[in-house]
């Protein structure tokens, strides 16, 4: 049981450490993004942290979900695999937002995001029903960004 817990912990960790990273990486970029011409339905920058805490909380229960779920080892390293790539995707988001100000690359590097995504949750939902669905907030998230990002492209 303690070395179950361990598991999650360290599954939780990973991608809160992994959007810590990006955040410190690009810790200037919400007072650069602030001055920005916003689309419409743009939220207040306080709430970008707390959304990002809870997605990379809830995509760490779910990689705990499908690394403890009994299924074929090659089907889970496959999935993680996936996870892995995405997680990389979403960490280099903020630096070619917010660093580089590539709007329109960065348009484009989310959407390649919400693919993997997608086929991330696809890949999910064939070995853990509950792990594909706790990846729809970020899904859904991350199309949101994708709107915001494209309109602060076209405004700016």
């Amino acid at each position: 049981m303690k070395e179950k817990k361990f598991t999650l912990v360290k599954c939780i960790a990973i991608p809160l450490a992994v959007g810590g990273a990006a955040a410190l990486l690009s810790r200037g970029g919400m007072s650069l993004f602030e001055e920005l011409y916003q689309p419409p339905l743009s939220p207040p920058g306080w709430l970008f942290p707390v959304v990002w805490t809870i997605l990379y909380v809830l995509m760490g229960i779910s990689s705990y979900l499908i690394l403890t779920s009994g299924a074929d080892q090659k089907d889970i390293f496959g999935a993680l695999t996936l996870y892995a790539y995405q997680l990389t995707v979403n960490f280099l988001w903020p630096i070619f937002f917010f660093d580089f100000q590539w709007y329109l690359f960065s348009f484009f590097w989310l959407v390649l995001l919400w693919i993997l995504i997608v086929l991330m949750v696809i890949c999910f939902y064939r070995i853990s029903k509950p792990a594909a669905w706790l990846m729809v907030p970020y899904l859904l998230w991350v199309t949101f960004a994708g709107y915001l990002n494209l309109g602060i492209w076209l405004l700016n």
